[in-house]
């Protein structure tokens, strides 16, 4: 199988206190680089395992039949209100892990019925998510033949009553069917943070790849990271506050130790007047858009020749 792997500016800077390590305040854009325990909140009674008995859609017929021939494409890292960052196929649709399945070895225990209420994902021309390791994805060859994509080795399915992008009618059935979270675990909403210690972007800061921009940091749930060209890392400055920082949102503290492809020099904090602490990448504060609306999306690359997408080294790439 192959898996394809704004509103106006304030004027005034931000004065920040300077960390102890001095950080460099040279920056050449960079160019595309080269290529290189879930809440439990059953919907169904143990005796309908399948949800067959809620709602309309199930077996071949309406959503169910056409998410059974689906291919699941790109997949995306949708973030949600309930779950956190959950995985969805190409066309926004909720995918889902059993847990009378296996995942070493990957053994996929859903046929018949079972299969009409829950379609298999196709592992076909499946791509890992923007922020998502390739190496996540998988196949198992089902019962009747069929390749099933798996993720952490878990096999994927659709629901038949998830009838539009965003759906988590499939979250808690019978108690043993759970949506994906993009590591192939069960989504669970991350635990709030402690008093007194600043809440942390879903996972940490990772770098994906994309055709127009290659390799380009992006944070926990996959949405692209950005820098501020008025901006300084020696000494560090952000002059991104009030109506700027409401439509480019400051990334919150991460966790460093579980970046991935960040090519580390000065990974440190930026404890801005305003309250918030906002993380740096080689010491150039880092924010995301809202104008993205989903992980993968680049619509802040470039607007008002200001803000550009962030190279695994911290550089802007304007080049594209």
């Amino acid at each position: 199988m192959g898996i394809k792997r704004g509103t106006s500016l304030a004027a005034v800077a931000v004065v920040v206190a300077l960390a102890s390590t001095a950080c460099g305040g040279n920056d050449k854009a960079a160019g595309p680089a080269a290529p290189a325990g879930a809440v439990a909140d059953a919907k169904a009674p143990a005796s309908d395992p399948y949800g067959s008995e809620r709602g309309p859609g199930n077996g071949a017929g309406g959503a169910g039949g056409a998410a059974a021939a689906a291919s699941a494409g790109t997949l995306t890292v949708a973030a949600t209100e309930r779950l956190g960052p959950v995985l969805t196929d190409g066309a926004g649709l909720t995918l889902y892990r059993f847990d009378k399945d296996t995942a070493k070895p990957p053994v996929s225990n859903c046929d018949g019925d079972c299969a009409k209420a829950w379609p298999a994902v196709p592992a076909g021309d499946a791509a890992a998510a923007a922020g998502m390791d390739p190496a996540l994805l998988g196949e198992v060859v089902r019962k009747d033949g069929g390749k099933q994509l798996t993720v952490a080795g878990w096999p994927a399915y659709r629901f038949a009553k998830d009838t539009k992008a965003g759906d988590l009618n499939g979250q808690g059935v019978g108690g043993t069917w759970f949506a994906l979270a993009p590591d192939g675990k069960k989504a669970a909403k991350p635990a709030a943070a402690p008093a007194g210690v600043p809440a942390a972007v879903t996972g940490a800061l990772t770098v994906a790849k994309d055709a127009r921009l290659g390799e380009h940091i992006v944070d926990g749930n996959g949405m692209t990271v950005y820098r501020f060209k008025p901006d300084t890392a020696w000494p560090m400055v952000s002059k991104c506050e009030g109506d700027c920082v409401a439509k480019w949102p400051v990334v919150p503290p991460v966790d460093k130790a579980a970046a991935r492809g960040i090519i580390e020099k000065n990974y440190l904090v930026l404890d801005r007047p305003d309250g918030k602490k906002q993380q740096t990448v080689n010491c150039w504060p880092v924010y995301t858009f809202t104008g993205d609306k989903k992980a993968g999306d680049t619509n802040g690359q470039g607007v008002g020749g200001t803000w550009y997408a962030v190279a695994p080294d911290g550089k802007l790439i304007t080049a594209q």
